[in-house]
């Protein structure tokens, strides 16, 4: 077998992988730096020259790479195969990079009028309007935002066209038409163009090509809401439920609030119940178990109320608490937890805390009084349930709300006894507790009280805005205006937004007659209660008060705005026009303010004045026949009205007017003086009657006077007092009897019962007979100005000058 087999020589003479590493020395790169003659070549021309017509040859008898055979130069790299090609070029030089060609030329120039650039740059500018738009939007430009949308859409028509003439229509870019008619669609429904937006929409979610348009049906499902077809809204919600795929769960929670929304609008409560119910169970959130908990107690299911109450404070907030507390004394820790402190996420931390706490409070004030027999113990079994969760410093929030409520039941000392438990907590509810007190206190008048809960109330809070306003509240109504004002300065101090005390620092400036500043002040709270009545009426007031009436007189026009019914303002407004001579402006306001609120006497007043001025007598009449309605005591109305009744020619009205008058007064001497005039005038034996109780009351109240004035002189010395009873009666007698003669005189004096009444001379009539409604008295004034009383009949007017000795 083995004779087959020959092993081979440790020796062979013929190595098959000989000659494998003899390369030509010519190749060898290693050694160019070092190679004198290539140097010299690199660093002169000598390079360049012109090959010998000699072809450089290897040692191995293939041609260097390069080197030119047969007229062909071989290829400096493998691709093609040495000396395949058999044709020569002969006299072309080594330049393997192209440098003996010269600079490359330059790029062919793009042509500006070519269809692609002009595509490319109406694509750009469309781009540039859709976000000029959203720009314009969330500055709050809305018609600006509007108009680039619609210019947006326009360039965008044309794109396509051209897109479509130019290449094939697959090559239409979508998302840009997307975003641009998305866009256009938001600009409508936010500028309240519901019909276009909803237009709009449907292009979007009718193109198949779109994909996920279906999701914006949820968007016109809210436009539905907006218009109140509530049945459509619910629609598009599900059909946009339907596209929503099942693992983003987050969206289609959201489109079942809207859900939700939707019913509980539609008064549809059942349906209602049921979207939140679901959401509870998938993912409970707050806004889901207060709404939940509101459906409930519109069905009135009470058992389910306190139900979906539990399920609201069982609601994690997931807010870490701890977290912002250093637990060790280590710097580096300390300083990134002041760090956190007050940074963007503990600020969204706070909203959300925020509001679990409304909604909470909000509900149990909601359901409090109905899930149980009285209001009382269902605020105890709210106050219970919240113990027992994570919102414990809620429970004292429950109790004040409690004792409020009984102060709207005017429970007040059930409400007391509330605030007085909550007193001896820490001291957060404390200072709400004191201050409440102390405000029911002031309200009450006690101010001893209400400043000493007030103190409690400081102490145990010093930055409670509303404690330092009640404790300067306190301290105004003693009369320390100015350090009133300290306490109101240090509420702002410590919050900026307390309107209460920046409201009650004006009105102490305006009482320290410091008007520059409270004007500052009512500006200030201007700012910040753009629609506020009160404010707008004390700047009015303050511009009054430094006299510039057409300041005024423009703030009060501004609170007619906001309060077009409120009489006293437009009483006021009539009293600047007055005194700036506008009669008609001043008719208007006083008229409008009557016809709101007719019981203004002086209102009235001014009315009928105003129509006596113009003459028109039974329009005057009406106004002070409903003064005497409200005054019945008051018998200058009743004069009034006779004596527009004879200036109006009615002079049987005016004798019965007078007659009435003198029936419920008997003792009004004026009365009784025109009674006598006019009866005389016009011819009736009334008149001697009429004459013999003048003259009776004149002597009484001759004799009142004089025993009035006697006493005053008695209690002036002792001279009176030595004197007798006897001289002294003798003297009241004499005063008696004179006066009676000089009345006899008068009455003689009177024009003959046979003369007319309008045939008396005017030295007789006009000159001895003052009309109280005559042009010669003062027109009556409103507030500060005068008004018309008793003391405009007085004798010095009508009694001397009507009976002339």
């Amino acid at each position: 077998m083995m004779q087959n087999v020959h092993l081979a020589p440790e020796t062979d003479e013929d190595d098959l992988y000989s000659g494998y590493n003899d390369y030509n020395p010519i190749y060898d790169i290693e050694e160019l730096e070092n190679d004198a003659a290539f140097q010299q070549a690199v660093r002169t021309s000598h390079g360049r020259r012109p090959p010998s017509k000699t072809s450089l040859s290897s040692s191995m008898g293939r041609p260097m790479t390069g080197a030119i055979q047969d007229g062909v130069t071989r290829p400096m790299t493998a691709v093609r195969a040495a000396g395949f090609t058999k044709a020569a070029l002969r006299g072309s030089a080594f330049d393997p990079l192209g440098q003996s060609r010269g600079p490359a030329p330059p790029l062919e120039a793009k042509k500006k009028d070519s269809p692609e650039e002009k595509i490319k740059q109406l694509e750009k500018e469309v781009n540039e309007l859709v976000e000029e738009s959203c720009i314009a939007s969330s500055c709050g430009d809305l018609k600006l935002a509007l108009e680039k949308a619609k210019d947006a859409g326009r360039k965008e028509r044309v794109l396509v066209r051209q897109r479509e003439q130019v290449t094939s229509p697959e090559n239409i870019n979508l998302d840009l038409t997307y975003s641009v008619l998305f866009n256009l669609a938001s600009q409508y429904s936010v500028n309240e163009m519901y019909a276009e937006a909803l237009n709009t929409y449907q292009v979007i979610v009718k193109n198949k090509m779109f994909s996920n348009a279906g999701m914006l049906k949820m968007n016109m499902g809210n436009i539905y809401l907006k218009q109140r077809n509530y049945s459509k809204a619910i629609k598009f919600y599900r059909m946009a439920l339907d596209q929503v795929p099942s693992v983003n769960k987050q969206m289609r929670i959201k489109i079942m609030q809207n859900i939700g929304v939707t019913f509980i609008q539609a008064g549809q409560y059942s349906d209602a119940i049921n979207s939140y119910e679901h959401i509870m169970s998938m993912a409970p959130n707050l806004k889901a178990g207060y709404n939940l908990t509101i459906c409930y107690f519109a069905v009135g299911d009470r058992e389910k109320m306190k139900k979906a109450f539990q399920k609201l404070i069982a609601v994690p907030l997931e807010i870490d608490e701890d977290k912002y507390i250093s637990p060790s004394d280590d710097p580096h820790t300390n300083l990134v937890t002041e760090a956190i402190k007050n940074d963007h996420l503990r600020q969204m931390e706070r909203e959300r805390k925020a509001m679990a706490e409304k909604y909470i409070v909000t509900s149990a004030k909601l359901i409090a009084p109905v899930i149980e027999t009285s209001f009382a113990a269902g605020y105890d079994w709210c106050v219970e349930v919240v113990k027992a969760s994570q919102y414990v410093e809620l429970a004292n929030d429950l109790e004040i709300n409690k004792a409020v409520t009984y102060l709207r039941q005017k429970d007040y000392n059930q409400a007391v006894e509330i605030f007085k438990m909550l007193e001896k907590k820490d001291s957060r509810v404390k200072s709400a507790a004191a201050t409440s007190l102390s405000a029911l206190y002031y309200m009450g008048k006690d101010f001893a009280q209400a400043s000493s809960y007030a103190d409690i109330a400081v102490n145990s809070d010093r930055y409670n805005p509303a404690a330092l306003t009640n404790k300067g509240n306190t301290v105004f109504a003693n009369g320390d205006c100015e350090k009133a004002a300290e306490f109101y300065k240090e509420a702002l101090r410590n919050d900026s937004s307390c309107t209460e005390a920046l409201y009650n620092i004006g009105l102490t400036y305006e009482k320290l007659n410091r008007l520059d500043e409270a004007l500052d002040c009512f500006l200030k709270l201007h700012a910040i209660l753009q629609n506020s009545a009160e404010v707008l009426y004390q700047i009015a007031n303050i511009y009054e008060l430094m006299e510039n009436p057409s300041q005024a007189i423009e703030w009060l026009m501004q609170v007619v705005s906001v309060v077009p019914t409120d009489p006293q303002v437009l009483s006021k407004l009539g009293e600047l026009y007055d005194h700036e001579g506008d009669k008609s402006q001043a008719f208007q306001y006083y008229y409008e303010s009557y016809r709101y609120f007719p019981c203004n006497i002086e209102v009235i007043e001014w009315l009928g004045a105003y129509y006596i001025d113009t003459q028109f007598w039974e329009k005057a009449i009406q106004y002070f026949e409903r003064a005497f309605l409200i005054q019945p005591t008051q018998v200058k109305w009743q004069l009034m009205v006779a004596s527009c009744f004879r200036r109006s020619g009615n002079y049987q009205k005016a004798l019965d007017t007078y007659k009435d008058t003198h029936r419920k007064f008997p003792e009004n001497v004026e009365c009784l003086r025109f009674l006598v005039r006019l009866c005389t005038d016009l011819g009736l034996k009334d008149a001697q009657e009429y004459a013999r109780k003048l003259k009776r009351l004149e002597k009484m109240k001759e004799i009142r006077e004089q025993r009035i004035k006697s006493g005053r002189d008695g209690s002036g010395g002792s001279r009176g007092k030595r004197e007798g009873s006897a001289s002294g009666d003798s003297g009241q007698n004499y005063s008696a009897s004179s006066k009676g003669e000089r009345l006899s005189a008068r009455l003689r004096a009177l024009p003959g019962t046979n003369e007319p009444y309008e045939s008396s001379s005017n030295k007789e009539i006009d000159a001895s007979y003052v009309d109280p409604l005559g042009p010669q008295i003062e027109r009556p004034k409103t507030a500060a100005r005068k008004r018309i009383d008793e003391d405009d009949f007085a004798d010095e007017e009508l009694g001397d000058d009507l009976l002339p000795e």
